[in-house]
């Protein structure tokens, strides 16, 4: 597996971008991008969410590169370019957010700490969130982070939530995990899907990730399955559990407008566990990161308040 990052006219490489693989513990091939820009003060590493793609990162890697930081992006196992079943290569096999934690340890002592400037900070969206809660409960890896909309409640839509429980048991006992949740897409969504989608209301931003996967169909994934849903289930209950205060200073930033995941979870952690503060933007879905430019503006000043200059 050769690691090679897909730029697009509408999406540019990072300056100084270059793509690498590093393999895990337990043999896994990953994908990572890293960019160090000269007299760099300090390392931003970047965890995306379900279904994401280092490409997608291209334009916040630039603003974190204009304002002095390092940084790396990750693909964590089973999507973007990272390694993944070589058949229905849009299914999610997830079983266990274990295998995430073993993706970021390899990312950090096998490249971040090794070879990028201190001190290292963090920024994950959704799932890549909910990964550095879990890691942030016992490893001093990180000087601050911040969250993006994350993954620390689910949505289940119309179900009432005893029926989705009943339902997932059910599949998961069954040897059926591996089942596409109802209603979802089985392959990544594109140009035609925009109308309605709960992630962003920016078209310019849609339009220029759906030519990434156009030039590049292998990043995508589809929607959740049974196994995944499970697995994120059992890990937002160990979340829930979370009383101490984590090994570095957190910054929640959280879409007001968000489908995807419950707000009042978030609301929850950050009143429950300290030295985790909360903002919301308002008129924002759920891919603070991905929405139109007054959004995004708004979550740059709260970036440049939370991590200090010097």
């Amino acid at each position: 597996m050769q690691a090679i990052l897909h730029p697009t006219d509408e999406n540019p490489s990072p300056p100084g971008a270059e793509a690498l693989e590093l393999v895990t513990r337990d043999k896994v091939h990953l994908r990572a991008m890293r960019a160090i820009p000269e007299n760099a003060r300090g390392t931003f590493v970047i965890l995306g969410g379900r279904g994401d793609f280092i490409e997608r990162y291209f334009e916040t890697a630039r603003e974190l590169l204009e304002r002095g930081f390092a940084v790396v992006v990750l693909d964590m196992r089973g999507q973007g370019g990272s390694q993944r079943p070589k058949r229905q290569i849009y299914r999610d096999r997830t079983r266990s957010f274990t295998g995430f934690d073993e993706d970021v340890r390899t990312l950090m002592e096998d490249l971040v700490i090794p070879s990028c400037p201190a001190p290292h900070h963090a920024l994950g969206h959704s799932t890549g969130a909910h990964v550095l809660l879990r890691l942030l409960r016992n490893k001093p890896w990180f000087a601050r982070v911040i969250l993006v909309s994350p993954l620390v409640e689910i949505i289940y839509g119309p179900w009432p939530r005893p029926v989705a429980w009943l339902l997932l048991n059910t599949m998961w006992f069954t040897g059926l995990a591996s089942f596409f949740l109802p209603g979802v897409r089985r392959k990544p969504m594109g140009r035609a899907d925009f109308p309605g989608n709960p992630l962003t209301s920016d078209r310019r931003r849609w339009e220029r990730d759906s030519a990434t996967l156009e030039l590049a169909p292998h990043l995508g994934l589809g929607g959740p399955t049974f196994g995944w849903l499970g697995a994120a289930r059992q890990s937002i209950a160990r979340i829930r559990r979370m009383r101490k205060k984590p090994m570095a200073p957190v910054l929640i930033v959280a879409a007001g407008a968000d489908r995807v995941v419950g707000n009042e979870g978030i609301r929850q952690l950050a009143r429950r566990v300290p030295g985790v503060a909360l903002t919301f933007i308002p008129d924002s879905r759920h891919e603070i990161l991905g929405e139109r430019d007054t959004v995004r503006r708004q979550f740059l000043a709260a970036l440049d308040s939370f991590v200090p200059v010097d």
